[in-house]
């Protein structure tokens, strides 16, 4: 029987890249999965439809998570469709390459919207649910910019940084209720984020890896699936780096 047969999932963000890739690899581990997306409501529903062609559960779910409302009615009508979520993927995020002085105070706010505060109030949400079912995985997906910081993203760096003092504190306040909470911080992989990258910046990026590589989303979508696993269940308050050497 797969792993998570009988558990329900959300990953947000799960339209495309890493979030498609964890979506999918969920769903084959037997998880019900809804697919939360803002805008790109066809990608969210194809990854939902390929979810339903293998024989598993699947929605996608619109929702703009910087907005603690529309959460709540995210995860409403999750339980209503799904079941509540027994683990949480907190993975939609934003980029923002700025100097910190041309950094304007809306856009850091929209960044600790997004990145901090949506899986505070997610976590608040599903929270309850997972204590009293004695079984709940969380994990965010933070960036080795989080971890080592990176010129022209402060903001970003932050923000990580935050999602992983997050999961440090959150892991602890719940490990008796058999909860786990994770951060994943992948360094470089190849996803849309780095689409305006040349073809010969790519390559000397993946030359200054110590691996000679960009990671892939299967790679982090393969740590995600053994983080929310049962074997996984004394794994908590950590950050899971994979960035081919690079930190």
């Amino acid at each position: 029987m797969p792993v998570l047969s009988g558990k329900t999932a959300l990953v947000t963000g799960g339209g495309r890249g890493i979030g498609r890739a964890i979506a999918l690899r969920l769903a084959s581990d037997g998880a019900a999965v809804g697919v939360g997306y803002l805008e790109r409501r066809a990608a969210a529903e194809r990854v939902a439809h390929e979810i339903t062609s293998m024989g598993g559960r699947a929605m996608a779910l619109q929702a703009d998570i910087s907005d603690p409302q529309a959460c709540k009615e995210l995860l409403t009508g999750m339980e209503q469709q799904l079941g509540a979520p027994d683990i949480l993927i907190c993975n939609a995020g934003v980029a923002l390459a700025r100097l910190l002085m041309d950094t304007q105070v809306s856009e850091w706010d929209y960044l600790m919207a997004v990145h901090m505060r949506a899986p505070f109030v997610l976590s608040k949400y599903v929270l309850p649910g997972m204590i009293q079912r004695g079984w709940g995985r969380i994990v965010l997906i933070s960036s080795i910019w989080g971890l080592v910081g990176a010129a022209n993203e402060v903001a970003y760096s932050a923000a990580k940084a935050g999602q992983i003092g997050f999961v440090r504190s959150l892991a602890k306040e719940v490990a008796r209720g058999g909860i786990t909470v994770n951060a994943v911080a992948p360094g470089a992989v190849a996803t849309q984020m780095l689409s305006g990258l040349s073809a010969e910046d790519l390559d000397e990026f993946a030359a200054a890896v110590p691996m000679g590589r960009l990671g892939t989303v299967e790679d982090v979508a393969a740590a995600v699936a053994f983080l929310v696993s049962p074997e996984a269940g004394y794994i908590s308050g950590q950050v899971i780096s994979l960035n081919g050497a690079m930190a």
